[in-house]
């Protein structure tokens, strides 16, 4: 993996890249005062280092009707099945993020469901898989904060 320094521009690159992952190249340039070949040459290097991993879509999951979203946190009867639960997890479309944690669950779940009725039956999924001993169910009334720049931010003044 090639390693290199992070400087400004690259940081300007990627806050705009945050924003939008569509946003054209030549768009970047013209905005930063630069060619269109550096910001491809750079933004080729920070894939390369692994800063950059692939691209993302966001989608507003309103208004395709699964604006209800909930976090469950699962318990285990034994670690040793935690494997095996994730991969019955990863078998329920809904679970759109599973992370296996220290504390109080292990593992904690994102659902995304139509509606209360459609997140009971998930969760029911969930509590039916073998080696699940119980959940505990914590519902989303507002994503308040979803900000990915102000962590990019804190990290380059590190840098």
């Amino acid at each position: 993996m090639a390693k290199f320094k992070l400087d400004e521009t690259d940081h300007q690159i990627l806050d705009m890249l945050i924003e939008n992952t569509r946003t054209p190249f030549t768009d970047i340039a013209k905005k930063l005062l630069i060619s269109a070949g550096t910001v491809h040459v750079r933004v080729k290097k920070m894939e390369e280092a692994g800063i950059i991993i692939g691209s993302s879509l966001t989608l507003d999951y309103k208004k395709l009707g699964y604006a209800f979203i909930a976090y469950v946190g699962v318990f285990l009867k034994n670690t040793s099945q935690t494997k095996f639960v994730l991969e019955r997890i990863n078998e329920i479309p809904f679970v759109t993020v599973a992370h296996v944690t220290t504390g109080k669950f292990n593992v904690f779940c994102k659902i995304r469901a139509k509606n209360t009725q459609h997140a009971k039956e998930i969760i029911f999924q969930l509590d039916d898989i073998e080696g699940v001993y119980r959940t505990e169910t914590m519902i989303s009334l507002e994503e308040s904060i979803n900000d990915k720049k102000r962590l990019m931010h804190s990290i380059f003044k590190e840098m």
